[in-house]
């Protein structure tokens, strides 16, 4: 077949090889395997010479430790990079690069099998290929690799073979050169596929079998030959580094074994350098190979399955008690690259780094995420999918967001990705279509409206995302169809939820739940956890059995193996579902309410009600958990949380399994000036005894927003939630300065008729959030603390008020008339067309005039805003 005229020819520099290969064309990506990267030099040297003759322009792509390809005789512009850097800058430069150069350019780039050593990972070198092959082809261009034969799995090697255009074996023997083309796209003659050897600068078809075979048969091939055993980078390392242990795992402690261990750490724990400096610290060389051998693919492990794993290795470092009292996890990790692999191989890259600058970003996501959970896997990656299922047979299992973003110092996505729990019940075939929708639905949670807000406020917009997957086995046991922890929970090594003087917010603070923890971190309905301040641990704000029992846990959260799903359901129901349950350990029987059926003759009443007192004052428990917490601040020299879960396998025996520990973002105050004195009732806005959350404060209130609490509640579920989205819009839309918002029950609850259902993203450039127990006689403002919208307030700085408006002896306070004589900014002719609008009062103070001031002491838990006159 001719070669194709649909594109301008190039030229190799070398006639007789463009002869062999019907012309170099424009887009064509030539790929020379060889033995020795020095073989290659004489044909880069043809190529540049014959561009630099041409005046075409030369780039050279210069990351390799090799002696230089392109001599500065041809006049090239060297672009230096450093792969170490990572994947995503490594490939940003480089498009950035031929973007900038356009049509017509002539590449030459360093040896490729670096690259998998930097980065450790054969599958990225694959997709480094597949990336920036289509976009150098697609630029008219001609671009030169090498890549050292027999040195990568077929993995890299075969996505690198379909992508390019060309792929030549060059072999050297005896003094002299042999070419066999591998692969030729839509060019074709009678003698291509043959080998060719090389005299002068002419290059002929080898014809005799004598030499055709003395030069191949030399060659390795390990395609077939099953003695020898292809091994990447990654595999490499991991055996090296397990040879440093004997055949017992004991890895004695000498300077190779050093060396590995930080190279480990870099490859497949982190590469922050303050989390690497703790993994250095706390992991031994055995707990990083450990980890390797229950990796699916390559790349890190990102920060939940870090922490977690981190946690665990300071515990039993600082005290050989948690080897008894920690539940052994099993869990498994699929590597970063795996995710990489999915975005590309999905057609979602280009759309992800083009979103970037897109002038609508967040709909550009969106269709990227509808892709996202449509996309495919790899088959290698689907068989170890399929390992992993076999291993945890029909137990439930929990597939969790490890993003390297996530969990680090500053930055804790706290909730923004999707975790899914599954009750791994059916088939095998069931189960794995269970396991890839879940895996789909984290990857695809990258990209949702309220990741990318978070990225975009803390300045991560122009990170890219590395998602990594901690599979873990449900702590817990079946009881007749259904699957829980006996405890569940969230710890805060810091407590900000001081609302009583015996509470010492350093003794650190929990949230305990019965089943699983799902519901002491996310809050969906009107129900109540168990708050523990750790110093006092039975210390409650309740009084009477009474409130006990109001502000008691309802509703349960299990996994139910029937209908193979993770439900909630009323506690009630549990307990007698699950005959077997050592329910006298975590509730006790409501005497009062037992008295008043008898009483009145009510039958089978369910007087249980669940208040982990024997818990919390028969076993050590909390003594562990504050141990634990403290240990954990004192390693990280940061505030932590953590969650984790309890199971008793008898009354004076539990494990705890510690699932998640990061650095939490509570601010400390140093030094906190008293409150202001002499304010004047009339002058005082609100005022509160707490809780109040966050960094104690003294700011300028520069807007109010405020939500009328009897107009709220006439408003349908459907204008509630739309009302969010306009205070959204205003608090978003306010040009600077703090803005306070005040509005009835619960902010961000999942449920209108609870408080306004904002989301983070609605109120993250508030500086204030107030909570006003006005929507129903009935409804009490919950802190919901250790949810992920606490988290978000936290970690922005905003600071939380709650007011109990009906309790002004206890010293709280709010003057809504002093509000609503300040003139609303709502035209009234929006406010009478928007029944949404008539809803919120928006105050701008106006500086000259009248100011409003913040002033709060966590410490004290006393808070106040008063208004000052010029």
């Amino acid at each position: 077949m001719a070669a194709s005229r649909d594109k301008p020819l190039f030229s190799s520099g070398i006639e007789s090889l463009d002869e062999i290969l019907q012309g170099i064309l424009a887009g064509d990506n030539v790929v020379w395997q060889v033995d020795d990267i020095d073989h290659q030099v004489p044909f880069v040297h043809a190529f540049c010479h014959c561009a630099h003759l041409d005046g075409k322009k030369l780039v050279y792509f210069r990351f390799a430790s090799h002696e230089a390809l392109v001599p500065d005789k041809f006049e090239p512009d060297v672009f230096v990079l450093d792969p170490r850097a990572g994947f995503e800058q490594f490939i940003t430069k480089i498009l950035n690069v031929i973007s900038e150069y356009g049509r017509g350019t002539c590449y030459v780039f360093d040896c490729l099998s670096g690259l998998a050593v930097d980065w450790y990972s054969d599958r990225m070198l694959g997709n480094f290929f597949k990336l920036a092959c289509p976009y150098l082809y697609q630029a008219d261009t001609v671009a030169y690799f090498s890549l050292l034969r027999n040195a990568h799995t077929p993995l890299s090697v075969q996505a690198i073979h379909r992508t390019a255009q060309v792929v030549l074996d060059l072999y050297y023997s005896s003094g002299k050169y042999y070419l066999l083309p591998l692969k030729v796209l839509k060019r074709h003659t009678s003698t291509m596929y043959m080998l060719h050897s090389m005299d002068g600068q002419d290059m002929n078809p080898v014809t005799s079998s004598v030499v055709v075979a003395e030069i191949l048969a030399a060659t390795p091939q390990p395609w077939i030959d099953c003695k020898i055993g292809l091994r990447d980078t990654w595999s490499r390392i991991l055996s090296e580094a397990q040879a440093c242990c004997g055949p017992e795992g004991n890895c004695e402690e000498s300077e190779k074994s050093r060396i590995f261990l930080q190279k480990l750490i870099r490859m497949i724990v982190t590469r922050n350098d303050k989390v690497a400096k703790l993994c250095e610290q706390y992991f031994d060389l055995s707990d990083l190979l450990s980890i390797g051998k229950r990796m699916v693919g390559t790349g890190l492990i990102g920060g939940k399955a870090t922490g977690m794993l981190l946690a665990r290795a300071i515990l039993v470092k600082k005290s050989a008690k948690w080897r008894k009292l920690l539940e052994t996890h099993d869990s498994f990790f699929i590597g970063s690259d795996i995710f990489y692999s999915f975005v590309i191989n999905n057609k979602c890259w280009w759309e992800r780094h083009q979103m970037k600058s897109s002038p609508q970003p967040f709909a550009a996501a969106e269709t990227i995420r509808q892709r996202l959970l449509k996309g495919k896997f790899q088959r290698d990656s689907l068989e170890q999918f399929r390992e992993v299922l076999n291993y945890f047979g029909q137990s439930p299992i929990i597939v969790r967001s490890s993003s390297l973003l996530e969990d680090a110092y500053g930055n804790a996505f706290s909730g923004k990705y999707e975790s899914v729990f599954l009750a791994n019940q059916g088939t095998p075939e069931e189960r794995l279509q269970k396991f890839k929708d879940a895996v789909r639905t984290v990857y695809a949670s990258t990209m949702s409206p309220e990741v990318l807000s978070y990225r975009a406020h803390r300045g991560l917009w122009n990170r890219y995302e590395e998602m990594a997957l901690l599979v873990q086995r449900v702590s817990g046991a079946f009881y007749n169809g259904v699957y829980l922890p006996h405890l569940a929970g969230v710890g805060y090594s810091f407590n900000p939820f001081v609302w009583n003087e015996g509470i010492d917010p350093h003794a650190g603070v929990l949230r305990l739940v019965f089943g699983l923890g799902t519901r002491a971190v996310d809050r969906h309905d009107d129900d109540y956890t168990r708050v523990i301040a750790l110093n006092a641990p039975l210390k409650r704000p309740e009084i009477t059995v009474d409130e006990m029992h109001k502000y008691s846990q309802h509703v349960v959260d299990i996994i139910d193996i029937k209908s193979n799903r993770q439900v909630s359901v009323p506690f009630e129901e549990v307990v007698k579902a699950t005959p077997g349950l050592p329910l006298a350990l975590f509730a006790d029987r409501d005497l009062e309410m037992e008295d008043r059926a008898e009483k009145y003759r009510v039958q089978d009443v369910f007087s249980w009600m669940l208040t982990f007192k024997k818990v919390l004052a028969d076993t050590s428990l909390i003594a562990d958990m504050r141990d634990m917490l403290a240990t954990l601040d004192r390693a990280y020299k940061y505030p932590v949380d953590i969650e984790f879960a309890v199971n008793f396998i008898d009354r004076d025996q539990y494990r705890v399994n510690l699932l998640q520990c990061r650095p939490f973002q509570v601010q400390i105050p140093q030094a906190v000036a008293r409150l202001p004195k002499n304010i004047r009732k009339q002058d005082t806005l609100l005022q509160t005894a707490g809780p109040i959350i966050g960094e104690a404060a003294a700011m300028r209130i520069d807007r109010i927003i405020y939500v009328r609490p009897e107009k709220y509640n006439g408003l349908s579920m459907a204008d509630r939630y739309a009302l969010a989205r306009l205070l959204g819009e205003i608090a978003n839309g306010a040009a600077g300065g703090n803005t306070m918002l005040v509005g009835p029950g619960r902010w961000g609850s999942k449920m209108p008729e609870l408080g306004v259902p904002v989301t983070f993203n609605d109120v993250r450039n508030v500086s204030v959030l107030c909570e006003l127990s006005a929507m129903h006689a009935k409804l009490t403002p919950d802190l919901s603390l250790g949810t992920h919208f606490f988290n978000d307030i936290v970690e922005m700085g905003i600071v939380y008020l709650g007011i109990h408006s009906k309790r002004e002896k206890e010293g709280y306070l709010f003057n809504e008339k002093l509000l609503l004589r300040m003139p609303n900014i709502l035209s009234a002719t929006l406010q009478e067309q928007d029944r949404l609008a008539g809803v919120i009062h928006l105050v701008e103070m106006k500086p000259g005039e009248t100011e409003m001031f913040l002033h709060t002491n966590i410490m004290e838990q006393k808070g106040i805003v008063f208004r000052t006159r010029s």
